[in-house]
């Protein structure tokens, strides 16, 4: 199947923007150029602005589902600190109004990630919104494991008279659970030096697994300046890859952070700083990690902001000072690189999946819609 997008106003984001054409060929960008011509459905872009489909890389879409009511949600098992054992795949529902309306929003692909109840909260998954059946949406499954500092496990648990109800708690509930992964990796180890089979699996630790060895990363909740440095300091002492999320207070150390060579998924940057960690929240930090040259993309935490608005939340900054240019790269590029997926999405380039979205608009004017949104080259979204 071919389609031509014709003459719009296109943002390749990995180049300069310039007046020209695409042409779509079974799912991927065949060509992105002047004046191509083909035999082919023809789109007339005439006017309009195309962007690759914008990525967020921390959403709980799906799973904070809307209009179900605060008790029906699937977003946190806080039963127990300690949950590495529990899949986003398994809770998300396609079927959430929410989906749609990310899709309105121009956004293709999100980071679904569990709550921050818990100490150790669960795996997270990268989805193409795409289908009404997730195991079709899937791009990696695990894609992370969630982690959380700060004041909500705090909440929850001090809540409960049980472990964690301060910070000291919450990174020694961490510190014993990869403690206890270094000891079944070991007993794994030892089991296949003597020729035996292993079996005393543990799907808890299994996972934890998976970090130690580098094979999964870990996403860090973490908004206050003491709690982002308590998250380094631990994946230091376990030597794991760490991705801090939300990162309110990162800009206070924003040079101990590119130091480290750390990635940040910053946000969500406007609404009711309604915990104390949120206090200090600007949108300065945008200006203060790109400077520093410190690999960042800009995040919706849905439903705290609602994802249909990632353009307005992220346009908002250029009242702030804010470059346009870096503002654009981090609703695209910069989110495919943190997630691992550049190789596929977040540019409008050859020979990647065919993402993109046609504005009416620039997607940082107010007045911007998405009419057209495609994904692999399927038109899954058209505004009437």
């Amino acid at each position: 199947m071919k389609i031509l997008i014709k003459g719009g106003f296109i943002y390749p984001v990995t180049s300069p923007c310039f007046v020209g054409d695409i042409l779509i060929e079974d799912g991927k960008i065949k060509k992105v150029g002047k004046d191509i011509k083909e035999d082919c459905e023809i789109i007339d872009a005439k006017e309009k602005f195309i962007f690759p489909g914008f990525i967020d890389a921390h959403s709980h879409l799906g799973l904070f589902e809307e209009g179900v009511g605060s008790i029906y949600q699937d977003g946190n098992e806080s039963t127990d600190p300690i949950t590495p054992h529990v899949r986003v795949i398994d809770a998300f529902n396609p079927d959430d109004k929410a989906v749609e309306r990310a899709l309105s929003g121009g956004v293709t692909t999100v980071m679904v990630l569990p709550g921050s109840a818990n100490p150790i909260g669960g795996q997270g998954a990268i989805l193409k919104l795409k289908s009404k059946i997730v195991d079709e949406m899937i791009i990696k499954e695990p894609a992370g494991l969630k982690i959380a500092f700060g004041e909500n496990p705090k909440r929850v648990y001090g809540g409960k008279n049980q472990t964690p109800s301060t910070r000291l708690g919450t990174a020694a509930v961490i510190r014993s659970y990869f403690m206890k992964v270094q000891d079944y990796i070991k007993k794994k180890e030892n089991s296949k030096n003597e020729g035996k089979e292993f079996l005393d699996r543990d799907i808890k630790l299994e996972i934890g697994e998976k970090v130690l060895k580098g094979e999964l990363p870990v996403r860090a909740h973490c908004h206050r300046k003491d709690d982002i440095l308590t998250a380094i300091r631990i994946s230091e002492e376990f030597n794991f890859k760490i991705i801090l999320e939300h990162a309110t207070e990162g800009y206070k150390v924003a040079d101990y952070i590119k130091e480290k060579n750390i990635p940040v998924v910053l946000g969500p940057l406007f609404g009711f700083n309604t915990k104390l960690e949120l206090k200090d929240r600007t949108y300065e930090s945008i200006n203060i990690l790109n400077q520093k040259g410190i690999l960042t993309c800009i995040m919706c935490d849905h439903p705290v902001v609602h994802i249909e608005n990632a353009n307005i939340h992220a346009g908002v900054a250029l009242r702030y000072g804010a470059k346009e240019e870096d503002l654009i790269k981090m609703l695209t590029i910069n989110a495919a690189k943190i997630l691992g997926i550049d190789r596929r999405v977040g540019s409008i380039e050859e020979g990647k999946d065919a993402d993109i979205v046609i504005w009416s608009h620039h997607p940082f004017d107010l007045r911007a819609k998405a009419e057209m949104v495609y994904i692999d080259g399927k038109c899954v979204y058209l505004r009437r």
